[in-house]
């Protein structure tokens, strides 16, 4: 049993989830990585975190896969409970909704409120019987506005924030604490195709964020400094959603 606690990243492969798990590395983590398909990724962010002296058990599978995420988890659950879970994977099929196919809307919701469900299932009874934990849940901007052309995404996205301020409800008077991070434009492989001359005037600090402060922001949620919040949604957007 590791002596460091635990915190279980999904998606970390690249992106936020990578920088997120590094942060929390860092921070005095031991990182159980989570990743569906990108092994190069994942190995390199498990190098990494074994560089600033921590470790790192990779993952490998599909959090929209129920059965998958249980056979995934079973035996590490049976030794030890995270401290931490951040539901941080998903990806994006951008579409207009006149256009858009039943999967395309159907593998987005299933990515993002299932993965959040089927992951959070399988930690939260010990969590429950321990008294203690934080789930932080990454959601996006596109869930607080609505974006043209992400009807699934930002539905998606603002039911993900629902789910996050009903668990922390309920699971308040444990001693866990649920909370929500929202990225606005970030620098990452999902924005590098979004013409910037046409978005950086609608955000007020004028240039995208990166996943490093994102990271930052969830590793708060995880530290005994955000000891009494819980339900929020913090974003992390340049002021581009206020």
């Amino acid at each position: 049993m590791s002596k460091k606690p635990v915190a279980l990243v999904t998606g970390a492969s690249k992106g936020i989830g990578a920088a997120i798990a590094v942060e929390l590395s860092r921070q005095g983590y031991d990182i159980w990585l989570n990743y569906r398909s990108d092994d190069a990724g994942a190995s390199t962010i498990a190098a990494e975190i074994e560089r600033l002296g921590g470790a790192c058990s990779l993952l490998c599978f599909d959090v929209a896969n129920a059965e998958a995420v249980a056979s995934g988890l079973e035996s590490l659950l049976a030794e030890e409970t995270p401290e931490v879970l951040v539901n941080n994977a998903g990806f994006a099929r951008d579409g207009l909704m006149a256009l858009m196919s039943e999967t395309d809307w159907q593998s987005v919701l299933d990515v993002h409120l299932g993965g959040f469900f089927h992951v959070t299932r399988q930690l939260l009874p010990a969590m429950l019987k321990r008294r203690r934990g934080r789930i932080i849940n990454i959601v996006s901007t596109s869930g607080e506005t609505g974006v043209p052309g992400q009807v699934n995404y930002s539905a998606a996205k603002a039911g993900l924030i629902g789910a996050t301020r009903s668990l922390a409800a309920e699971v308040a008077r444990r001693k866990i604490l649920v909370n929500a991070v929202s990225p606005g434009f970030i620098e990452t492989e999902m924005t590098t195709d979004i013409p910037k001359e046409r978005v950086l005037p609608m955000i007020p600090m004028g240039r995208f964020g990166t996943a490093e402060e994102v990271a930052a922001v969830t590793a708060f949620l995880c530290s005994p400094a955000a000891a009494y919040i819980t339900g929020q949604v913090l974003s992390v957007n340049g002021g581009a959603y206020m």
